[in-house]
């Protein structure tokens, strides 16, 4: 990498000061002139004339850089250094930036230092492999290009089309920045996550993984009136109806700040190494069993003494069973569970295992019934009864539950709450959470392999290897499916009757293959039978097609970009010298490449990676448009709208300032970074690449 700027450096003085001799030539005069006081030696010194200007500067800096590009062929340089008889070929592999805005500094950092290093290769004798790419799906494009339109008047088939030229409109300006930029690339064959052949590369990889980790099963997608809630106990604990004696009806005491959730619950979930105690309410004598270091908050609450009559161990618990609440014909056992906490409520938690993440690990290990209670649109199933059948949840239905909550005696208290709850950050509204299936990735049986795999690359800087590693640590699975319009549909149908899943190689096959001829909105405007014809039927052994529907899920957006090296890759030798991202990216494309990679063909699909940092402003922040330290390199190039603030510096300055910065921490940028690089450019200092023979000494 030294050895690249250091290039990189020595081809923007020649570009500065060529394009012909007379930059040299005048320079040249300047030296002999300054020991020719009198200048009687002048006109005996015959150098070439030449109208190429002393300095360059404003406007005409943008035209001559221009001319300098066109006269040079750049636009060319690709295709000729591909021709070129080699014996040696370099692939640096481009991750894609993601088509939803402008181009803006980030870019150029990342793109500039992968031509910076392209051009090395080149100059060593290489052909160079890099084809630019863009990551054209995902929500966020979605919602940009809905604008306030929403989706609810609008099909899946519209959606889709609003995105896509969103999409190629954000391509378009961004191609035309990295072009301006002076990289050399393949920029008549780039590759759009989008492109129908893409997406048929990445359903093989999909239907690979498939027959491996593949799997399907609830998740949780959440939309505040806090309640103390009694669960009579229908059958007491062995160990605590030996010390009940003479009591009278126990109710277990729980609170929650979701009462909707009570009619799908399921347990009542208890810490088994925590004190519990029975107490008497001395306004009501009613008996009631908490945790015993929740007794002086609930008598606060509550506003009465409780006096403790027994106290026992969580343990003693085990084998009660209480009564639900509002439907009689069900019960609720006393189950233990490690994430009931003591900081708020009872020490006792409600469980509904289809509306909470915990309440389903619960549910799991118990075997207990998951039923979600709640639609799509956050409205209450017939599942949840006819008194609430078709309510909004986080309305009236919730209303609803806490009016039959108090016919039945069984409310306590209840109370307004101030608590930390999910709200979603688009519509600022509270979320509602609901168990939903998805598909998954079983990322733990990879991480074995995954870690050797990346113990064979070369990772710069080396620091940077920890931290990938504990990312495939803390990963343990990988939701793939999003319930969105824009993105690569997954290649699954499911029973009208049974909802089993249609899901085979010879079903992907087929519909990978519609997919390169016709792209993936054919999922929408083809009928089913394009895709389930009579030979996949047959081979998979299914019914008619009548008795199937297409699944309207696609896949997500890291899988769309992970799976790159499958469509973009050379056949030859599927595996990239070097993927060169930013440091975000160790969580993102360099961990989704390698998952996906690994699961089908046991191999990283990388040599190296190298690891950048971000451009800051020149004071160490993160650039944003509220603190206004925004550089755009637009303006960088052609100067702002006032010359004198923002004054043009062209694309050489823009390059030099990433070859001269360490890009292994973060990269400041601002009008005294621009102006050095300027200067550097201007007298010739080759700083830059003593600096990054330094950095980069322990790497090379």
């Amino acid at each position: 990498w030294s050895q690249a700027l250091l290039s990189e450096s020595l081809m923007l003085l020649v570009r500065r000061s060529a394009l012909g001799f007379g930059g040299v030539a005048r320079w040249g005069l300047r030296c002999l002139y300054s020991g020719d006081a009198a200048g009687q030696y002048q006109d005996t010194v015959l150098l070439p004339r030449t109208d190429f200007p002393m300095r360059v500067t404003g406007p005409s800096l943008l035209e001559r850089e221009i001319q300098i590009q066109q006269r040079c062929g750049f636009d060319q340089l690709y295709t000729w250094q591909r021709e070129k008889k080699a014996k040696k070929e370099y692939c640096l592999h481009d991750g894609p930036p993601y088509a939803n805005g402008d181009p803006h500094v980030g870019h150029a950092l990342n793109k500039i230092l992968k031509d910076i290093r392209n051009r090395f290769e080149v100059l060593r004798g290489r052909q160079v492999h890099y084809v630019p790419g863009w990551d054209c799906h995902g929500l966020p494009i979605e919602l940009k290009a809905l604008g306030d339109l929403g989706t609810n008047e609008l099909t899946p088939l519209q959606i889709r089309q609003k995105a896509r030229e969103f999409a190629e409109r954000a391509i378009s300006r961004q191609r035309a920045a990295f072009q301006r930029w002076g990289v050399m690339a393949h920029w008549e064959n780039c590759y759009y996550t989008f492109d129908g052949k893409y997406e048929a590369a990445q359903l093989k990889v999909f239907q690979d993984m498939h027959n491996k980790m593949l799997y399907r099963f609830l998740l949780y997608s959440l939309s505040l009136r806090a309640v103390y809630i009694t669960f009579p106990l229908l059958t007491l604990p062995a160990k605590l109806a030996a010390k009940a004696g003479a009591w009278g009806d126990v109710s277990a005491l729980i609170w929650t700040t979701q009462p909707w959730t009570i009619p799908a619950n399921q347990a009542v979930c208890y810490m088994p190494k925590v004190q519990y105690s029975v107490v008497k309410r001395a306004d009501n004598e009613q008996l009631l069993l908490v945790a015993s270091e929740c007794i002086n908050s609930l008598a606060s609450v509550l506003k009465t003494n409780l006096e403790s009559l027994a106290t026992f161990a969580g343990s003693d618990l085990e084998g009660g069973v209480c009564q639900h609440p509002t439907i009689p014909a069900k019960q609720a056992p006393l189950l233990p569970a490690n994430h009931v906490t003591m900081t708020k409520g009872t020490g006792l938690v409600h469980t509904a295992p289809a509306h909470g993440m915990e309440d389903y690990g619960v549910a799991t290990h118990f075997n207990l019934p998951v039923e979600c209670i709640v639609d799509e649109e956050g409205r209450f199933t017939e599942l949840a009864g006819p008194e609430l059948q078709k309510k909004s949840v986080m309305t009236e239905g919730n209303a609803t539950v806490i009016s039959m909550l108090q016919a039945v005696g069984a409310i306590v208290k209840e109370e307004d709450c101030v608590h930390s709850y999910p709200y979603d950050w688009r519509t600022k509204q509270p979320v509602m959470i609901r168990a939903s299936k998805q598909w998954f990735i079983n990322t733990a049986s990879l991480k074995d392999k995954a870690k050797d795999a990346l113990q064979k690359v070369r990772v710069i800087p080396e620091s940077a290897r920890s931290s990938l590693l504990a990312m495939l640590d803390r990963r343990t699975y990988w939701c793939i499916s999003r319930q969105r319009s824009w993105g690569v549909p997954i290649p699954v149908f499911y029973h009208k009757e049974t909802g089993e899943p249609l899901l085979n190689k010879h079903s992907v096959t087929h519909i990978a293959k519609v997919f390169s001829e016709k792209g993936s909105d054919s999922w929408w405007t083809e009928p089913v039978e394009t895709f389930l014809t009579p030979e996949v039927l047959q081979k998979s052994k299914a019914g008619a097609v009548s008795d199937y529907v297409r699944g309207e899920d696609v896949l997500d957006i890291w899988f769309d970009s992970g799976t790159s090296w499958a469509a973009v890759l050379p056949e030859s030798d599927p595996r990239a010298d070097s993927y060169v991202e930013g440091k975000d990216q160790v969580g993102g494309w360099f961990q989704s490449s390698l998952l996906t990679s690994v699961a089908v063909r046991n191999k990283a699909p990388y040599k190296a990676l190298v690891i950048h940092g971000f451009a800051v402003s020149e004071k160490g922040e993160k650039m944003s448009k509220s603190v206004g330290n925004v550089i755009d390199p637009d303006v960088v190039i052609n100067g702002g709208k006032d010359l004198s603030v923002s004054p043009p510096y062209g694309a050489d300055v823009l390059r030099w300032w990433v070859a001269e910065s360490n890009v292994f921490s973060e990269v400041q940028i601002g009008p005294n970074a621009l102006n050095a690089a300027k200067d550097s450019i201007s007298k010739g200092l080759f700083k830059p690449a003593q600096m990054w023979a330094t950095e980069t000494q322990p790497y090379l």
